[in-house]
């Protein structure tokens, strides 16, 4: 139930779900099949542009314009975690999600390669957001900075632990979230 495979449901198209360690690099040389390439959706270069019309796609580009405040905010406070923050029209129920950067490594081949004690290049995801989630909402308009980015590294977290991914500071998550929680509890 990847965040990842939103759109996809969403607009009923078909996914081939690979999960073995393996998988990301045998894909890396079983390119296409019958005519069809195959394409990596948990990649930040992910061109949906085909499956929209030319209205949605205009609405898309005016709603990623009047986030841009938001991204940048989100990216001062996520700092060199991500490479960087943008809206998602990927994203139909999941407030975020993190998307793996051109070039870059996906999850399955990090952990494949840790676990054989290979050395793993240094990557750091692109933070998408979906701008009409009721959590993205109420960051835009929170104002208060350190609320702020306690929101935003929460939402960067649980989009690290829907991916697959493990937390670098799983004990500052769990203090950001106790906090946020006493505060709704107030």
């Amino acid at each position: 139930d990847s965040p990842h495979l939103e759109v996809f449901r969403k607009k009923g198209i078909e996914v081939l779900l690979l999960t073995d360690r393996i998988d990301e690099w045998l894909m890396s040389y079983l390119t296409e099949f019958d005519g069809k390439s195959f394409v990596d959706v948990a990649r930040g270069d992910l061109d949906l542009g085909k499956l929209d019309s030319e209205e949605d796609k205009k609405a898309q580009e005016d709603l990623a314009k009047s986030k841009e405040g938001l991204a940048s905010r989100i990216k001062a406070a996520l700092g060199d975690d991500v490479a960087e923050v943008r809206v998602s029209h990927r994203l139909t129920d999941s407030p975020a999600i993190l998307a793996i950067g051109q070039g870059d490594l996906g999850l399955q081949m990090r952990q494949l390669l840790e676990a054989s004690g290979q050395a793993v290049p240094e990557s750091k995801p692109v933070f998408e957001f979906n701008p009409t989630h009721p959590l993205i909402e109420k960051l835009d308009a929170e104002q208060d900075m350190d609320r702020f980015g306690d929101l935003s590294r929460v939402l960067f977290d649980q989009a690290a632990l829907a991916a697959g991914d493990s937390l670098k500071d799983p004990a500052g998550y769990v203090r950001r979230l106790n906090k946020l929680l006493l505060e709704l509890s107030a």
